[in-house]
């Protein structure tokens, strides 16, 4: 990376579209150098996932609103902090509050009938920790970095089943983990809607990236009330 980058510096040297000395700098023009390494299909997969994470720190504010105990019971200060902690600055979405669990065992962890801990908190990490992986780790998108259409294929249908499990999943007493969506008059649908925008963000990707890389993408069926979580880390 190291040398392609350099590589990227000196190219822009010769286009006289920097003054900077260095690579990601911007010059006179207003031109950031690492742009010379991306393709529109990179620069729309960036975009795709900003889009992706805004929905999901939505969705964790709407959650705070609708359930203030779990901020509590995660030792916050209120769900400003929380929610800053979870995007506060790009990162792998490791958090020690949750000892270890990411992506898909972390969303598990906050639908967890006797979890005592913050259950918004792991539930959107979890959620942020998958959706990463589907982007092979990565926010930044180069040439030489390339998305399986799978991975992303998989995330949308993860999404699917974590809606549905956060709109039925009940404790012992017969009350939902999480309030989410409700029915009544008037209904509050805000939060099916956040999840339609995230599915359709990451099934529109997928069909980019299977066109452009001439890959098919294994359709699969479930149905929610039996649904597991496909996987999305650790695809080849």
């Amino acid at each position: 990376m190291r040398y392609f980058l350099a590589w990227l510096t000196v190219l822009a040297s010769f286009t006289g579209c920097t003054a900077a000395t260095g690579p990601g700098k911007t010059g006179a023009a207003g031109f950031d150098t690492l742009q010379l390494g991306k393709s529109d299909v990179d620069r729309i997969a960036e975009a795709h996932q900003r889009s992706l994470m805004a929905g999901l720190r939505g969705l964790a504010e709407k959650l705070y609103r609708r359930n203030p105990r779990e901020w509590k019971k995660g030792g916050w200060n209120g769900p400003d902090e929380a929610v800053q902690r979870l995007f506060g600055s790009r990162h792998n979405w490791r958090f020690q509050e949750l000892e270890g669990r990411v992506g898909i065992d972390a969303i598990r962890l906050g639908l967890k009938a006797d979890y005592s801990g913050d259950r918004v908190f792991a539930f959107i990490a979890g959620l942020g920790g998958m959706s990463l992986a589907a982007f092979n780790e990565r926010y930044e998108l180069f040439f030489t970095d390339e998305l399986d259409p799978q991975k992303l294929y998989n995330a949308a249908r993860n999404f699917e089943i974590a809606a549905w499990k956060l709109s039925n999943e009940k404790g012992v007493d017969g009350v939902p983990l999480l309030l989410s969506n409700e029915c009544g008059s008037p209904a509050n649908l805000s939060f099916e809607r956040e999840f339609g925008k995230s599915i359709a963000t990451l099934d529109i990707l997928s069909g980019v990236i299977a066109d452009k890389t001439n890959r098919t993408v294994v359709k699969v069926v479930q149905t929610m009330a039996t649904a597991v979580f496909l996987p999305v880390a650790g695809i080849k």
